[in-house]
């Protein structure tokens, strides 16, 4: 639906008061004066409606391997088409992609619409059917401020040969989740640390409502690979780490943890790269927890990229980078030495 100033009125939101509307769509829940927008930047209250500035105004898109969201266990070796629009519900002090998720609150003051090209939802499904792509991966900001559009983009696939998948920080609401459904293939979560503080301090946000959207998308069925960029002294402490590679696995020991490499950024100039040692050690924490599938991220040649199988350990899926140079799996993810099957959405 087409609002004022020809935005898409948002859905998840109700009106409370005399003018200002209470947003729920994530777990911030802001309350938004007329006129003004919420911490995301891209949800603005134009009349007493809450408006979707984001909705089809794509800030990036790009063809990529499915490797670099990362997912490796979905369609691996295959192309994804990933769109983006401005915007993010935290404000992390590492952001990497800052220039364009953190955009909108520096144009807080002005009404209307957001940079970016449109890109209609068939117009998206079309581009990834033209490139070949296997997928539409809602990539890059943060999805779930635009997460209308996601789902229109997912309907608009339905049906077309191209599946959807998110990278998100997780900070979602239960319903618009549950209204996205089946419609998403998989998604890679960013798990920044095990600890609220790291989050109210670091992120703005809050650590419950990442877990629990885990749990979600694996009750409803959605593939979930999790992500953890380690900063030294930040977040990288073995107690931690084994906390949370213990939780990890006990919602699913198939999911994926990965497990990233940090390089300073935006506002975290001071803490130095991840040593390649703590990588190391927090992969055999995963795996001493139960994890199946535990990865090295940005250590390009390391052995922690390739998919192993966890019965006899054979090399299934050797990757260098995000370029996958051998595939092995069998049809419906079997190990073609001992036969075990592996979990992913092959």
């Amino acid at each position: 639906m087409r609002g004022m100033a020809g935005c898409t009125e948002a859905r998840y939101w109700e009106p409370e008061g005399d003018g200002p509307v209470r947003c729920r769509l994530c777990p911030h829940a802001c309350l938004v004066a007329p006129g003004r927008r919420g911490q995301c930047g891209v949800r603005e209250n134009q009349g007493g409606r809450l408006c979707a500035l984001a909705h089809g105004r794509a800030i990036a898109v790009h063809l990529d391997p499915i490797e670099k969201k990362p997912l490796f266990h979905v369609l691996p070796g295959s192309r994804s088409l990933s769109v983006a629009a401005a915007g993010c519900n935290l404000r992390c002090a590492h952001c990497q992609n800052h220039e364009i998720s953190q955009l909108p609150r520096g144009l807080a003051g002005e009404r209307g619409q957001l940079p970016g090209q449109d890109l209609p939802p068939a117009a998206a499904v079309a581009a990834a059917r033209r490139a070949g792509a296997a997928t539409i991966s809602f990539t890059y900001t943060e999805p779930s401020v635009w997460w209308e559009w996601c789902q229109d983009i997912a309907a608009a696939a339905e049906g077309q040969g191209v599946r959807c998948v998110a990278v998100t920080n997780g900070f979602l609401e239960a319903r618009p989740l549950e209204d996205m459904g089946a419609r998403l293939l998989a998604a890679n979560v960013d798990l920044k640390s095990f600890r609220d503080e790291f989050y109210r301090r670091t992120c703005g946000a809050r650590l419950r409502p990442v877990l629990d959207t885990i749990q979600r998308m694996r009750a409803l069925e959605v593939w979930v690979e999790v992500t953890t960029l380690l900063i030294p002294g930040r977040n990288d402490s073995p107690a931690e780490l084994g906390e949370m590679a213990a939780w990890l696995a006990s919602v699913d020991r198939a999911m994926p943890w990965h497990l990233s490499r940090f390089h300073p950024d935006h506002e975290l100039m001071d803490a130095a790269p991840t040593p390649p040692a703590t990588i190391a050690r927090a992969r055999e924490i995963g795996l001493e927890a139960g994890l199946r599938f535990v990865y090295a991220g940005n250590l390009w040649g390391d052995e922690g990229e390739h998919t192993r199988c966890p019965a006899c350990q054979a090399v299934l899926v050797r990757r260098h980078g995000f370029r996958v140079l051998e595939n092995r799996l069998a049809g419906g993810g079997a190990c073609p030495a001992c036969g075990e099957v592996l979990e992913g959405r092959w």
